[in-house]
């Protein structure tokens, strides 16, 4: 069968989003928009996989959308949700579970670890194939997680083929999602060290820059980003060992909306003060009105609220008929 072409992912609300976040995911979210139809989602069941504070949490899912929209998702064009109101997801997971093998994640860290940590392999497929989502947009470290939902896609497809077959869906019942990589930042590494990722559970706030972030703590953390002695240079293959500056060129290249190569073109032989000093300049102008928009959204979260009611309704309505039709493969009654 022909599948439409549909977007699907989304964003723990764990934490302050950040640059990281914005531009490895959210930033492209906006773009795809104007090409498919998409669904974002707030996957708070993903999130309470590890503890969450209950007075803390639904402020964490409202920052979340907030995000979304300020960031420019239309939330009247596009569907935006979050996970926990719409029970098929958990329902899809228990029956992809059997798709899945065991894979520990917690180390040394099993006793304190919830069974969330082992079922959500099976989760995230739900989450996306429970659309019939045929593309993601996902950083280059996320990759293998989409590769996985083929492979469990994949699986169903095979394993209940004489089925899907006979109630006319085809060879196939799930498509196979495409992950979405693209952009100069893909892969935001933190400030203080380009060997780690950009993170919300860094112990340094100076590490990333929170997209609520002001302007003058946007300034003082590019400029006390890590760097090294050397001008930056003038030719791509000039970053290859120096990890610190690929990426703030790579993030500057990312804001706008440029290369790598335009950037060095630019800057090439300048030292890190001047570049920083633009970077700056650039960063404030981009992420500045976003962080007040979200600030903005947070203060109405009625607004925030019934635009998640909406978004889960209409995603329900979808989700519900692929959880039809997959009771009817797998052999289960119902009414």
């Amino acid at each position: 069968m022909a599948f439409q072409e549909r977007v699907f992912s989304g964003v723990q609300p764990t934490g302050n989003l950040h640059l990281g976040n914005y531009l490895g995911a959210i930033k492209r979210f906006v773009a795809l928009q104007e090409r498919y139809d998409c669904i974002y989602c707030v996957v708070d069941l993903h999130a309470i996989t590890v503890w969450q504070d209950p007075a803390e949490l639904p402020q964490a899912i409202r920052a979340a959308t907030a995000t979304f929209i300020a960031c420019g998702i239309d939330p009247a064009k596009h569907i935006i949700f979050n996970q926990s109101q719409v029970a098929e997801h958990a329902e899809l997971a228990w029956v992809l579970n059997r798709m899945t093998q065991f894979k520990e994640k917690v180390g040394k860290d099993r006793e304190n670890a919830s069974v969330g940590l082992y079922a959500y392999p099976a989760l995230m497929a739900a989450d996306i194939l429970l659309y019939c989502a045929t593309h993601v947009p996902v950083g280059e470290d996320q990759k293998q997680h989409v590769e996985l939902a083929r492979d469990i896609a994949q699986k169903f497809n095979n394993d209940f083929a004489s089925s899907i077959h006979g109630r006319g869906y085809g060879a196939a019942f799930f498509p196979l999602p495409e992950p979405l990589i693209t952009g100069e930042a893909t892969r935001v590494m933190s400030l203080r060290d380009g060997s780690k990722k950009m993170s919300k559970s860094d112990a340094s706030d100076y590490s990333r820059i929170n997209l609520t972030d002001d302007a003058d703590t946007i300034a003082q953390k590019i400029r006390k980003a890590k760097t090294d002695p050397e001008p930056l240079p003038s030719e791509e293959a000039g970053l290859k060992h120096r990890p610190e500056a690929d990426n703030l060129v790579g993030i500057y290249a990312a804001l706008a909306d440029t290369t790598r190569a335009a950037v060095l073109g630019q800057f090439g032989n300048a030292q890190f003060s001047t570049f920083k000093s633009a970077l700056v300049d650039l960063t404030v102008a981009k992420i500045g009105p976003i962080g007040a928009e979200i600030q903005r959204l947070q203060r109405d979260p009625v607004t925030i609220d019934a635009i998640l009611a909406d978004g889960s309704a209409r995603a329900r309505k979808l989700a519900s008929e692929t959880m039809k039709a997959v009771k009817d493969i797998v052999g289960l009654v119902r009414s």
